[in-house]
């Protein structure tokens, strides 16, 4: 026979007291669930995803950038890059070059039709990060980036740091 598992009547969603580590990842995950979300409204509304849309914008400020900068200001490794690329050259937003000092690497450019697109637009997932962020203190954003960024770094060594799990005083971190 088995047991019955005791839990409380309700719980509290937002009040949940969770720990540092998982309440960031909570926030984490519920902003890549909205990211998600409003880039497959904007699909639907202006034609482009979030992703699409932010090459269209990159490229538009750097022509002639190169697939593999462009990558690296997007921290997306390129053979993510190429699906966005391809699919913004189909629709003939985008142009593709052969860099003229190295035949084997691409150079983008927007079309015309591209730049019908990179305005600033209501509804975009653009839009919505500069209305969250308008009222903020430099001070905040910086250390906001520098949390990020932090995240970014643990997250891309893939756990595989001998100290992943052990308090560290570098930089200033407690214990996850």
């Amino acid at each position: 026979m088995t047991k019955a598992i005791r839990r409380p009547a309700r719980i509290d969603v937002e009040g949940a007291r969770l720990g540092e580590a998982l309440e960031f990842l909570r926030l984490i995950w519920a902003l890549d669930h909205n990211l998600q979300s409003r880039s497959k409204r904007m699909q639907a509304t202006i034609g482009l995803t979030g992703p699409q849309r932010l090459v269209i914008r990159i490229v538009s400020q750097y022509p002639g950038i190169l697939a593999g900068e462009l990558a690296g200001v997007l921290h997306l490794h390129p053979s993510t890059l190429t699906g966005i690329l391809e699919r913004l050259e189909g629709r003939r937003l985008l142009v593709r070059r052969t860099d003229e000092r190295d035949r084997r690497r691409a150079a983008f450019e927007v079309t015309r039709l591209g730049k019908r697109l990179d305005v600033p637009s209501v509804g975009t997932i653009e839009a919505c990060v500069a209305r969250a962020l308008a009222g903020f203190p430099r001070a905040k954003l910086e250390a906001t980036r520098e949390v990020l960024a932090m995240l970014t770094d643990e997250l891309s060594a893939g756990g595989d740091r001998k100290d992943a799990m052990r308090p560290s005083s570098r930089r200033g971190r407690s214990s996850p």
